[in-house]
């Protein structure tokens, strides 16, 4: 760590993953072609859970929101990175790199929240079927979603007046592609011990606690579908929460796997690496797992693509 700087910190230095000038046009193409994908992947899920009226539904309407905010989670580091490959300029100044790291930890709470309300929802769907639609009702559902945006808001609120507290060294190297937390703190030179704790143990007990959440749910899932005495039944149970399940399996452990991995090489670029297939590769799967995996939705892509065949063969669209 630098000596302390007093001076009004300007920017930091995003070293990426690679500084391999060889490799920069690859990663270029390679990023690039990943956002497209995971934008246009969760719009085709968005666009298909508004259009269809069999998904109008409690669960398809968590797993609208869980696309958009995967569309946001992913535009608040690939973007800039690509403007960073292109460009080949590093730096970032510093009000862009506090936001863009309050934006990570909002959209990534948004994440772990909602997929806890999904786990919520297939708990009710399985061990309350009878009462789904009771329970699951319109105004609860808004209000379940609703209350995770209020909330994470006030998280990065909280996290956003305590970074404005710290200040930084003259050593402002960040080895990661984006400003992410635990990089960010690394170039402190504050002694303000608690603050900094504070803002490691936010973001880690929200996705305790909501993991933690999932894991009961599931439980009480998997006790309702032992209790189911047909094998049909069982399947049919379970296979109503597979999507989700495989969902929260890739979200949680590449998510850990990328903390175990920052705490063992620290200011490293493999991290960095790793931080990929948290940041970018999972909202860029989440599409296909569901799309795979889900009747409902298999049908309604199926229904979309037909429409559009017939309404260009009758020649009442025109092709692009």
């Amino acid at each position: 760590m630098g000596p302390k700087n007093d001076t009004q910190i300007s920017q930091f230095l995003l070293l990426g993953i690679s500084e391999d000038p060889r490799l920069q046009p690859v990663l270029f193409g390679l990023f690039l072609a990943m956002y497209l994908v995971t934008v246009l992947g969760n719009l085709l899920i968005i666009m298909i859970t508004i259009s269809d009226s069999h998904l109008h539904t409690p669960m398809y309407f968590f797993l609208s929101n869980l696309s958009f905010v995967d569309i946001c989670f992913t535009s608040t580091t690939v973007p800039k990175m690509l403007v960073n490959l292109q460009s080949h300029c590093k730096f970032i100044v510093y009000k862009d790199c506090i936001t863009q790291m309050l934006s990570f930890i909002f959209f990534s709470g948004l994440d772990i929240f909602l997929l806890t309300i999904m786990a919520y929802d297939r708990y009710v769907a399985i061990c309350h079927p009878l009462h789904y639609t009771v329970i699951m009702n319109p105004r609860l559902c808004v209000l379940m979603v609703l209350v995770s945006w209020i909330a994470n808001a006030l998280h990065v609120s909280s996290e956003g007046f305590m970074v404005l507290q710290l200040s930084f060294c003259t050593e402002l190297k960040i080895y990661h592609f984006f400003c992410e937390l635990n990089q960010v703190l690394q170039l402190t030179c504050s002694e303000n011990f608690v603050t900094v704790l504070a803002m490691y143990l936010l973001p880690v007990l929200m996705a305790a606690g909501s993991l933690i959440a999932i894991l009961y749910s599931y439980y009480k899932i998997i006790s309702c579908i032992h209790a189911i005495s047909s094998a049909q039944g069982k399947y049919k149970a379970f296979s109503t929460c597979a999507s989700h399940l495989s969902v929260v399996s890739l979200f949680y452990c590449t998510g850990i796997g990328l903390y175990l991995s920052s705490v063992v090489t620290e200011n490293s670029q493999s991290t960095a690496r790793a931080s990929v297939l948290y940041s970018v590769v999972t909202p860029m799967l989440n599409p296909f797992i569901y799309c795979l995996r889900n009747k409902d939705i298999k049908k309604a892509v199926k229904k979309v693509f037909v429409i559009e065949s017939i309404l260009y063969l009758l020649g009442l669209k025109k092709s692009p």
